[in-house]
């Protein structure tokens, strides 16, 4: 069928589409800025509005401490890149195939993690460090993923139950069923320890492993600049929504996806940028405490042996090499 034959078709509306294009549009902003953090914090540098904020350069602040407390900031705004990074790749999934399809559910885990992740920022309320760039890109970028949403709700037409509860999910061989209950059992534990993370970040800020690794209390970090603490906090707090987010997305695919190559590549690639920067980071940085890292290498090794049994299971049952 020839649509618009009387050109009143405008230019804005045609790029907007069906929505999807403006979603994987917030998709990939949000793939670039999580490269950038990482950049940023390889090339150890503060953003501009940190300087300000703290009247310090990332140099000045590694004098004290041999440069842990510095490596200590940079390492949660590496593992918040990684978080960004797995939020952007599951968008593109979902925006490329299930929304693609018209079921509702994938709308509402745009609508649910959108909901916390933008609203995470206002997380600043509870540690007074307003951070500009994050606020004008989230203010720049809010209009896009909203116009995506709004554009494509007419898409979300097609209600289904969760994917266990189906007829194909209730025939899958034990080893899909088990893997998959492990990936919903991964996004559970990543919205809470999200969750917990993004309180901590606007309140008590650190743990005893992290005073233990700066070897600085909280009070010798005030005596340094009383605006640091702040600034901490707002990157606690930053990659705490970032966590929860991926979690939400991770438990709703989880719960509603059919396995398909496509649904494995999108979770293998964002639990590979999620863990591998939330571990990996701590490695490069030096901060290896054992307790601190052993509730990320659970939830690594419990995502890694539940997509392997799923995704081994499945081959299996359609006769796939």
């Amino acid at each position: 069928m020839v649509r618009d034959m009387n050109g009143q078709r405008g230019l804005l509306r045609e790029l907007i589409g069906d929505g999807r294009p403006a979603l994987s549009l917030t998709a990939v902003a949000l793939f670039l800025s999580g490269l950038f953090a990482i950049f940023l914090s390889f090339r150890r540098q503060f953003l501009p509005q940190d300087v300000a904020f703290l009247g310090m350069t990332a140099q000045d602040l590694c004098t004290f401490a041999d440069c842990r407390i510095v490596r200590f900031m940079f390492h949660d705004r590496v593992a918040f890149g990684g978080t960004l990074i797995a939020v952007a790749t599951l968008y593109l999934w979902l925006a490329a195939f299930p929304l693609r399809q018209g079921v509702a559910w994938a709308w509402w885990a745009f609508v649910a993690s959108g909901v916390l992740g933008f609203g995470s920022f206002l997380s600043y309320l509870g540690y007074g460090y307003l951070d500009s760039w994050h606020g004008t890109a989230s203010i720049a970028l809010l209009p896009v993923f909203l116009t995506g949403l709004v554009a494509s709700r007419p898409l979300a037409t097609i209600r289904v139950t969760g994917w266990l509860g189906t007829a194909e999910g209730l025939r899958a061989p034990a080893l899909v069923r088990v893997g998959r209950w492990g990936l919903l059992a991964t996004g559970a534990g990543l919205v809470l320890a999200g969750l917990a993370i993004l309180y901590l970040g606007s309140t008590e800020v650190f743990v005893a492993e992290d005073l233990g690794f700066m070897g600085f209390t909280r009070e010798m970090l005030d005596g340094i600049n009383l605006r640091l603490v702040p600034l901490i906090a707002h990157d606690r707090a930053g990659f705490g929504g970032g966590l929860a987010t991926v979690g939400v997305l991770v438990l709703t695919c989880g719960w509603y996806a059919s396995p398909s190559r496509a649904f494995h590549q999108a979770l293998l690639l964002a639990g590979g940028a999620g863990f591998g920067c939330a571990i990996g980071t701590h490695y490069v940085e030096g901060y290896v405490n054992p307790t601190h890292l052993a509730p990320a290498f659970a939830g690594a090794a419990l995502f890694a042996g539940s997509i392997l049994c799923e995704v081994v299971g499945w081959r299996q049952q359609t006769g796939k090499t």
